[in-house]
């Protein structure tokens, strides 16, 4: 699986990942839902030390459909909002 973090670089993850994603992605939709700007912000980044710790960096040069595309770090509260919604980035 392919996971793109906007400004960030594209990861290649194992597919094994993703339900540990899927937690973190559900918790930041809460975080989103109440408001809770620390929770989402704490939320986000831990979302992404997890598909860079347990990913692998694509090459700059080498660019593949992304399965998932992950917003900047400097999302505002209220552009998440549109994002981590519903089901969030990663379906269940």
């Amino acid at each position: 699986m392919i996971i793109r973090i906007m400004g960030g670089g594209q990861f290649k993850v194992p597919s094994a990942l993703l339900d540990e994603l899927n937690v973190i992605d559900n918790q930041i939709v809460d975080f989103v839902a109440k408001e809770d700007e620390a929770g989402y912000k704490k939320g986000l980044s831990e979302l992404f030390v997890a598909i860079k710790d347990k990913g692998t960096p694509l090459d700059a040069e080498e660019i593949l459909e992304s399965d998932i595309i992950v917003p900047p770090e400097d999302l505002t509260l209220e552009e998440a909002a549109k994002i981590f919604s519903g089901a969030g980035l990663i379906e269940d």
